[in-house]
């Protein structure tokens, strides 16, 4: 070979070799075919080799790459043919944009040549029409914001919610027993924290058996569903009712209503009510001057029920008083107003005395304190305590002058009692029969109604309130 030699390794690979591999073919073809044998003693001109193919060592001698194989001879004029192009290469184009005409003075700069390379579809009139459709798109984007303000709007005024009812304090009396908006948030803020940390909700049995990350939120703020317990309670509004008015299903307006009803009943139930006696004897209202050692002034009250068809049952629950069948509680109120004490709900036949005696208010009097109850309840021999009831006409023709003054003092103040039960019964739910498939939920229902009473509503007489 002439010119600069450089020794042959005698591997001939296509690894890592520029030349497009047809055009690599048919040069070792046309080496084969020369009768061209190369060895490791073969020396071969650098000429036929690319610049690609060298590569200088540390010390600056020129080595060839392993797998370099000579492409450069006489008989292809020393000069590599081009690829021939695929088909997607061979496919014809759109004329691109001319490029900028660089004048004796400015050069055409990189970026720009690069910009105008790749801008392919950049006319005129297609970028008229890239603005106008980001103008519609930009206007679009606001009508759907507008839309959407409208869509929450109408949700919120065709779903009842207590910011319907913030401005009239009327309306909060009427569906939810408070005196006003403001006394209603303050009962809220007491029951917020546990509400939304410690609430236990009623679901169905395929969202329980999922994930507690899993389960969905509840459609209503829980202010609201608050209002919507109260409003059943109050009110007496039925389920289909108030799934109207809140927009959700009618089985959510049932789970809501008992998710709130367990809910309420243990965290009420929570507080003590019964009051110390030396409290009750720092409030004494004037009116029970003649009986100062009171320390709860206790009544029965009855609601209807349904008749049930079991005869035995029916006996059990029929109430010769009301000549119905009803559930019957009694309800106990310090001399200053609050109630103290609720029993649960017994059936209607038992009288005032086997109620005293099964709900356990005998276990929280000692002989220091005094009871006043009605002419039904002969509890004497029941607690150690005294017992102020008005007298008995037994088989005398005429009460003693004594036990007149006395029942009429007793009938004085003892009538609170009784304005306390009326109010326990303006709730709405209470005024009609009390369907027997809600009996597992009534008594809790009857005994939060009672326990909202002392945060619903002020003072039995207004000149208590002024009593330390």
């Amino acid at each position: 070979m002439c010119g600069n030699s450089s020794k042959y390794n005698g591997t001939i690979s296509f690894h890592r070799f520029p030349v497009d591999l047809e055009v690599r073919s048919k040069l070792l073809v046309k080496i084969r075919r020369d009768s061209f044998t190369p060895t490791e003693c073969t020396r071969v001109c650098s000429c036929h080799f690319l610049f690609e193919d060298f590569v200088t060592t540390t010390g600056g001698e020129k080595r060839l790459k392993k797998g370099s194989v000579p492409c450069l001879f006489a008989w292809n004029e020393f000069s590599v043919p081009a690829p021939r192009l695929n088909v997607w290469q061979r496919r014809p184009r759109p004329p691109s944009p001319d490029l900028p005409m660089a004048s004796d003075n400015e050069m055409v700069t990189e970026k720009e040549v690069l910009h105008c390379d790749h801008a392919y579809f950049v006319t005129p009139t297609t970028a008229l029409v890239t603005h106008q459709l980001a103008d519609e798109n930009e206007a679009l984007r606001r009508k759907v914001e507008e839309l959407q303000q409208e869509v929450q709007s109408l949700q919120l005024q065709s779903r009842f919610g207590l910011q319907h009812l913030q401005g009239s304090d009327e309306d909060i009396r009427f569906y939810t027993r408070f005196t006003s908006y403001k006394h209603f948030q303050a009962f809220w803020q007491l029951v917020e924290p546990a509400a939304t940390t410690k609430m236990v909700r009623i679901t169905s049995v395929h969202a329980a058996s999922k994930e507690p990350s899993l389960l969905r939120p509840s459609k209503l703020a829980p202010i609201d569903e608050l209002l919507l317990f109260l409003m059943h309670l109050s009110v007496g509004l039925h389920l289909r009712d108030l799934a109207k008015r809140f927009n959700i299903h009618t089985t959510t307006a049932s789970r809501i209503i008992t998710s709130w009803t367990h809910f309420l009943y243990y965290l009420l139930g929570s507080i003590r009510l019964w009051i110390p006696p030396e409290k009750v004897k720092a409030h004494l209202p004037p009116e029970f001057a003649l009986f100062p050692d009171t320390q709860v002034v206790l009544d029965c009250t009855e609601i209807f029920c349904q008749t049930p068809s079991s005869l035995l049952l029916h006996s059990e629950v029929y109430s010769p008083y009301k000549s119905h069948t009803t559930f019957k509680a009694m309800i106990g109120i310090a001399p200053h107003g609050p109630i103290t004490f609720v029993s649960p709900l017994y059936a209607g036949s038992m009288s005032d005395r086997d109620i005293f005696k099964q709900s356990g208010i005998a276990k929280l009097l000692t002989p220091k304190m005094a009871i006043m109850v009605d002419k039904g309840f002969l509890v004497d021999n029941l607690f150690p305590g005294k017992v102020y009831r008005p007298a008995f006409l037994a088989r005398n023709k005429q009460m003693a002058k004594e036990d007149v003054q006395q029942t009429q003092s007793i009938a004085r103040v003892r009538v609170h009692v009784e304005r306390c039960i009326r109010r326990v019964k303006e709730n709405k739910l209470f005024d009609k029969v009390i369907p027997l498939s809600v009996c597992g939920s009534i008594d809790q229902l009857f005994t939060v109604a009672c326990l909202l009473v002392n945060y619903q509503n002020g003072p039995l007489v207004k000149a208590w309130a002024t009593q330390k």
